[in-house]
């Protein structure tokens, strides 16, 4: 069983869906919004921990998109 601050956590990220439908690359966004291209995957890849709510504010501007475009909630797995 993982430790606890590993365990699944029920959220969708969809910044590939969004970039693609835009036709940004992961480069371009993280250029745009001053977040690093590894932080970047790791939320892409659904694997970061949290997300300051001003790079969340950067992200929707850089998007053109809602929070909830960019992320959602299933339910713990």
């Amino acid at each position: 069983m993982p430790p606890a601050d590993m365990e699944e956590h029920g959220i969708d990220v969809h910044l590939d869906l969004l970039l693609r439908e835009r036709g940004m690359t992961l480069t371009e966004l993280s250029e745009r919004v001053g977040v690093t291209i590894v932080n970047l995957s790791i939320l892409k890849n659904g694997h970061a921990r949290a997300i300051r709510f001003s790079t969340l504010t950067k992200i929707c501007e850089a998007l053109d998109c809602q929070p909830g475009d960019l992320l959602s909630w299933r339910g713990k797995g």
